[in-house]
């Protein structure tokens, strides 16, 4: 008996209803104003008659693993999709309110703690978009395609350095033709906004959905939006200023790019088959450097970080000047905690770190948690076909897993994080090994 592809799609409203810190940029203080866009909890459901899985993406800058456990049981008493096939992940905005309390934060006497109150708000209305999605399910067809992100951004330390611009879209309709649902992901930092925005925004991604929804697929078509491997992306060397103006145009580029293939021919199927997969994996906790080793480095990063923004015009340089010191800024403050409880806390909120695939027919998404280095979604996409890759998905690391490059040069990721450089070859090792088994 053949079976039919079912789709549904739903989204929830996330934003605060009162003022909150807005996390992502340290040492500085930044409490809400007001909205310029709703934060979202977007969900698409997927069943191929056999399989049934979800995907989930909040605009928030982190999920952690507490939320996802509690978030999965409650889908999973409401629909009996299994908890290990639910995907759930954050777009990582840093234009919204604090969600994890990272042990980093406790250096920057300016960042809060999480608001308990509202990290139950998001967990109840995240459950709410994915039954509603499962509520909605209807018979459906799927297509594939790829956009190219050209412009977007670049590697945040070379503008010629790695990077990986393709996106990744899942097109849904119904079988009136009607778009029931588009699933994106983009390996950037969605950064456009700075310090100086007091804005409730899911920054470029925001214009991202209004724009496909305004001009290609209808303004009641959910847009599930997943940020990829942007460790080392940003706009930083594509943006002329740090403004709404700026991150519409960035967001139109995406729009556009997938715009223009919608209305190419594409082969949509009715019959598909899905596949879920999960694996733990401890990955390798970082060596930190002695207390006198860091404080030296702090200075020295500080010291370069005056230099330049008295005397260089280029603000580019003088930014990633300023992240590097905080970077140095936080390792100093790593390296006073290397062995202590406060640490090891964090450690198991962390791990073990969960690998997720979702296969829908040819296509492998694969979820990892943590902000990753593109390095090692180029590797997984060299070695594995259609294998692309969400992070900040089911939990998060407290900061990067960078590259051996970054560690030695000491960019800013490199110091903020809690694990060695060398965890991305276990993410990318043991995940391989799941698609061969696929």
């Amino acid at each position: 008996m053949i079976k039919q592809l079912k789709a549904g799609a739903a989204v929830r409203n996330i934003t605060p209803k009162k003022p909150h810190f807005l996390f992502g940029y340290p040492f500085v203080e930044r409490m809400s104003t007001g909205v310029h866009d709703w934060l979202y909890s977007s969900a698409l459901y997927l069943s191929d008659g056999d399989q049934q899985t979800i995907f989930i993406s909040n605009d928030v800058i982190y999920v952690n693993k507490d939320s996802v456990a509690r978030i999965r049981k409650a889908i999973n008493k409401q629909t009996g999709i299994p908890e290990e096939n639910i995907l759930i992940a954050a777009t990582h905005t840093h234009s919204g309110p604090v969600t994890v309390d990272c042990v980093i934060s406790a250096n920057d006497p300016i960042v809060p703690k999480a608001d308990k109150a509202y990290v139950e708000e998001m967990e109840r209305k995240t459950i709410e978009s994915a039954c509603a999605a499962f509520n909605q399910a209807v018979p459906a067809q799927s297509a594939f395609l790829k956009a190219d992100g050209t412009g977007i951004g670049t590697n945040r330390h070379n503008p010629l350095g790695p990077k990986d611009l393709e996106i990744p879209v899942l097109i849904l309709k119904n079988q009136d033709n009607e778009y029931i649902a588009t699933m994106l992901v983009c390996n950037m930092h969605p950064t456009v906004l700075h310090e100086d925005s007091t804005l409730y925004t899911s920054d470029f991604p925001f214009y991202t959905r209004d724009i496909l929804q305004k001009l290609f697929l209808g303004v009641d078509c959910p847009v599930i939006y997943f940020t990829g491997a942007c460790g080392n992306q940003s706009p930083r060397h594509v943006t002329k200023e740090n403004t709404f103006a700026e991150a519409k145009r960035l967001g139109n580029i995406v729009a556009q790019a997938i715009g223009e293939k919608l209305v190419s021919d594409l082969t949509y199927s009715s019959v598909v088959k899905i596949g879920c997969k999960q694996r733990l994996v401890e990955l390798k906790r970082k060596c930190f450097p002695s207390v006198e080793s860091a404080e030296q480095h702090r200075l020295s990063a500080k010291k370069k970080f005056e230099t330049l923004k008295e005397h260089s015009q280029n603000t580019q340089e003088i930014r990633s000047a300023e992240v590097d010191w905080f970077g140095s800024e936080e390792i100093a403050f790593l390296s006073k905690l290397s062995s202590s409880e406060t640490l090891e806390a964090a450690y198991a909120k962390c791990l073990p770190a969960e690998i997720q695939i979702i296969n829908i027919d040819d296509w492998n998404f694969v979820a990892w948690p943590g902000e990753i280095f593109i390095e090692y979604a180029l590797q997984l996409k060299e070695q594995a076909k259609n294998a692309f890759l969400i992070t900040l998905a089911n939990g998060e690391l407290q900061g990067y897993i960078s590259t051996e490059e970054a560690n030695e040069k000491g960019y800013y990721e490199a110091s903020n994080s809690l694990f060695d450089y060398t965890s991305g070859a276990i993410l990318l090792e043991e995940t391989l090994k799941e698609l061969k088994s696929i």
